[in-house]
């Protein structure tokens, strides 16, 4: 834990929810709370004049979404690390979340205790992600990958990285133990896959997707 403690401001458009972390925050040793907002807007101003360790930010908040504020704080260079509490655990929500800065991002449903320890993890530095959030995040990666990759079979894939090393269809098969036909069908399989029509493109397009690392 830091010498002094940790200065959290906390914003949320429902009163109720939002008094009692509030609440929490306050009774909590080695926790100050500075500020409370009630939309997005008014976050990311005391952000600015209160420079909080942490800020707690609803993730649906009027005037600016709290990734909104967490993508502002970062722009800004602002030390204020951010935690996002949410009523859900959306894939591409946790995701745009996480690139956008927040450090941390918990269910609204969680008990005060273990949001007030997600702000002192935050503080030292650490990132906190929900279990809900922790899936999500991993099936957004495993889909962006998926896309972002095209899939060649581990044979296409040698082929491709000896093409690109400049190996000519003949030396491939010896290099691989292949007939040329078959080096042949392997390049050509790839070349569909890549959605390409010749070695530069196959080799130009593989590196760009990362399929020969």
């Amino acid at each position: 834990m830091p010498d002094s403690d940790v200065r959290v401001l906390i914003a949320d458009d429902h009163p109720v929810y939002r008094d009692g972390v509030a609440r929490a925050i306050s009774e909590r040793p080695g926790l100050e709370l500075v500020g409370v907002a009630s939309d997005g807007r008014a976050a990311m101003a005391a952000i600015r004049d209160l420079r909080p360790d942490v800020a707690v930010l609803d993730i649906k908040m009027p005037e600016l979404t709290g990734i909104e504020v967490a993508a502002a704080v970062a722009h800004e260079r602002l030390p204020t690390r951010i935690l996002l509490l949410s009523a859900y655990a959306d894939d591409a929500v946790v995701y745009d979340a996480i690139v956008q800065g927040a450090a941390g991002y918990l269910m609204k449903n969680m008990n005060r205790d273990t949001i007030c320890a997600a702000v002192e993890s935050i503080a030292r530095g650490e990132s906190v992600l929900a279990p809900q959030a922790q899936t999500a995040l991993t099936q957004s990666l495993r889909t962006r990958e998926t896309h972002a990759r095209p899939v060649v079979s581990a044979r296409e894939r040698e082929v491709l990285r000896l093409t690109a090393e400049g190996f000519s269809g003949p030396q491939i098969g010896v290099e691989l133990h292949l007939s040329p036909t078959t080096v042949k069908s392997h390049l050509q399989s790839a070349y569909e896959k890549l959605g390409v029509s010749d070695r530069a493109a196959a080799v130009a397009t593989a590196i760009r997707t990362w399929l020969l690392e």
